[in-house]
């Protein structure tokens, strides 16, 4: 499903809808370059997850992991400044992604042998200023379903 996003509010809102849907478990693999919008669709996830309004939503990229309490929990990983799956092992990264909670990974490309066979791959393209164009790809039938539930404009 391709979608185009207007604004970085529309982008909080496609993660608020994906968030509605979304399990124990589950595994979404966010790619894009930075300024492509990630951090807001992490906190319309966060939002759509029942994460408490007052805490901000914030890109993990120093601290590699930021924990939000919602309905679920959700794992928000920022995997940019590792090496690979040698080191998310050694970090213990793996037990989230088949726990309690939702596993929103930025730079996903950083995992080979780790990175979940069943996973939402959403990728994330800067346009201009507010406009971003926005991929989702389900890789296994819990995502096609998952997307087929979505409510949101166009799904091209």
């Amino acid at each position: 499903m391709r979608i185009i996003s207007e604004s970085p509010e529309a982008t909080e809102e496609l993660g608020v809808s994906l968030a509605r849907h979304l399990l124990p478990g589950d595994f979404i693999a966010l790619h894009g370059e930075l300024g492509a919008g990630k951090t807001r669709f992490a906190g319309g996830i966060a939002k759509g997850l029942g994460v408490d309004p007052a805490v901000p939503v914030t890109s993990p990229t120093y601290t590699l992991l930021n924990l939000y309490q919602g309905r679920i929990p959700l794992y928000h990983f920022d995997l940019y400044r590792l090496q690979g799956d040698a080191e998310v092992v050694e970090l213990g990264f793996t037990d989230y992604f088949a726990g309690e909670g939702v596993s929103l990974v930025e730079w996903p490309e950083r995992l080979q042998e780790e990175l979940p066979s069943a996973r939402l791959e959403i990728f994330m393209k800067y346009i201009d200023e507010h406009v971003r164009g926005i991929e989702l790809v389900p890789v296994a039938s819990r995502y096609e379903k998952l997307i087929a539930q979505l409510s949101i404009g166009d799904k091209n």
